[in-house]
């Protein structure tokens, strides 16, 4: 009798979103490395800042003419491989 020898699986989805998709074919750019890991095993973070920095902001703010007025701010998608994800934890 041969005894099967089960190996552990350290992830329940092992790294990918793709439920049900079979194959991914689209590559993503990683904008830490330049490598081209698959989209759905790609970690992806939006990032939400203003366009300029708070002291910027306070001299705008004493110069503006306008009482009240929202500096317009930065929306980047960034998609980072595993490696650099890690890295940048």
């Amino acid at each position: 009798t041969r005894s099967r020898i089960i190996m552990t699986v350290k992830r329940r989805n092992h790294g990918r979103n793709r439920k049900g998709r079979g194959n991914i074919g689209a590559l993503v750019v990683c904008d830490g490395c330049g490598c081209k890991p698959p989209k759905d095993k790609a970690i992806k973070r939006f990032q939400v800042r203003n366009i300029v920095d708070n002291s910027s902001m306070r001299d705008i703010r004493e110069a503006s003419a306008y009482e009240i007025y929202t500096v317009p701010k930065i929306y980047m998608k960034t998609q980072y491989c595993v490696g650099c994800a890690v890295h940048r934890r």
